[in-house]
């Protein structure tokens, strides 16, 4: 299964005492691929370095960078189906590599549940800790 992590549900799930934590060492176990652009990765170290801070998002960018269940990709075209421009990043990714899902809980996301092609689904956390029998 492939997924792309919108930002917030990652972030959420770094600190060890989160009761989302479950995603971020699922992630690192490789129970499932992640696909990732370098404006996603930019994205992540930006918004984590000013949350947390910038030594702790360096980190987490290297590892998921090198993690092996990573997927580089590099789309060649912008779809723009959905109005947030910072979230079409993550659709752009999610068609071109053929993502089993998008994993958010922006309701920006929701459009796509109306657009027949081209066809992105959307899952929640819960829905994915469910699927993954966590």
């Amino acid at each position: 299964m492939i997924l792309v992590i919108d930002t917030n549900c990652l972030l959420v799930s770094i600190p060890k005492q989160s009761e989302t934590r479950w995603l971020f060492d699922a992630l690192r176990e490789g129970k499932f691929q992640f696909a990732i652009t370098t404006e996603i990765l930019g994205e992540y170290e930006e918004v984590f370095g000013e949350f947390y801070a910038p030594t702790l998002a360096a980190n987490v960018v290297d590892l998921l960078a090198t993690a092996r269940n990573s997927i580089w990709v590099t789309p060649h075209y912008r779809w723009n189906l959905i109005l947030d421009q910072d979230d079409n990043k993550f659709v752009d990714c999610a068609i071109s590599c053929r993502a089993d899902y998008i994993v958010t809980h922006d309701r920006h996301f929701n459009v796509l549940l109306e657009i027949p092609f081209p066809k992105v689904n959307i899952l929640t956390m819960p829905k994915l800790k469910a699927m993954l029998g966590l």
